[in-house]
C-alpha cells in the first residue's frame, strides 16, 4: 500500500482530503480544522494529477499553504453561517391570536390564558412595555411551549 501511494502521490492526497472530511463532518459536525485540511489536502490533489508538482516535499508545502489559504479564505464566511441566530418558530396556527394577560408580561416572562390554560409568554422586544394584567396581547412567534407576544 505504501508502494502505492508513493507512485501515485495524488491519491494518497485524495484519500487523506477524504478522511480529513469524513471526520469532520461526522465527528466534530463542520467546525474544525479538518475541513480546511481535507480542502488543502484535494487541492494539492488536483496540482499533482495536473503534473504541476512533482516532488513530496513540495506537496507537503503546498497542502500547508493551501490549507491556510481555505482557511483564511473560508472561516469568517463559515463562522457567520454558524453563528445566525435561529429564527422562532412561527409554524404554529397559534401564531396571530389576541390572548388576555394573567400575569404581567415582561421581557423575560409572564403568562397568557389559551382555552383555559395558563401558557408563559414574553415581550417581542425589550423597547416594548410591559403588559399588566386583564390586557391583550397578540401571540407573534411560538418558541416550544413560550408564546412571543406583542401588545394589542
Amino acid at each position: 500500500m505504501i508502494d502505492y501511494f508513493a507512485q501515485h502521490q495524488d491519491y494518497f492526497f485524495y484519500a487523506l482530503s477524504g478522511i480529513c472530511l469524513l471526520v469532520e463532518l461526522s465527528v466534530l459536525g463542520l467546525s474544525g480544522p479538518l475541513l480546511f485540511i481535507g480542502i488543502g489536502s484535494a487541492l494539492t490533489g488536483v496540482l499533482i494529477s495536473l503534473g504541476l508538482i512533482h516532488q513530496f516535499t513540495i506537496s507537503l508545502v503546498a497542502l500547508a499553504v493551501l490549507s491556510c489559504a481555505s482557511a483564511a479564505l473560508l472561516w469568517g464566511p463559515l463562522k457567520k453561517i454558524q453563528n445566525t441566530p435561529k429564527k422562532p418558530e412561527t409554524s404554529s396556527d397559534m401564531v396571530g391570536k389576541i390572548l388576555p394577560v394573567t400575569v404581567r408580561v415582561t421581557q423575560s416572562d409572564g403568562r397568557v390564558s389559551y382555552s383555559g390554560v395558563e401558557w408563559a409568554a414574553r415581550l417581542e422586544t425589550a423597547k416594548m412595555e410591559a403588559v399588566d394584567m386583564g390586557n391583550r396581547v397578540e401571540v407573534i412567534a411560538v418558541e416550544g411551549t413560550l408564546f412571543i407576544v406583542k401588545p394589542v
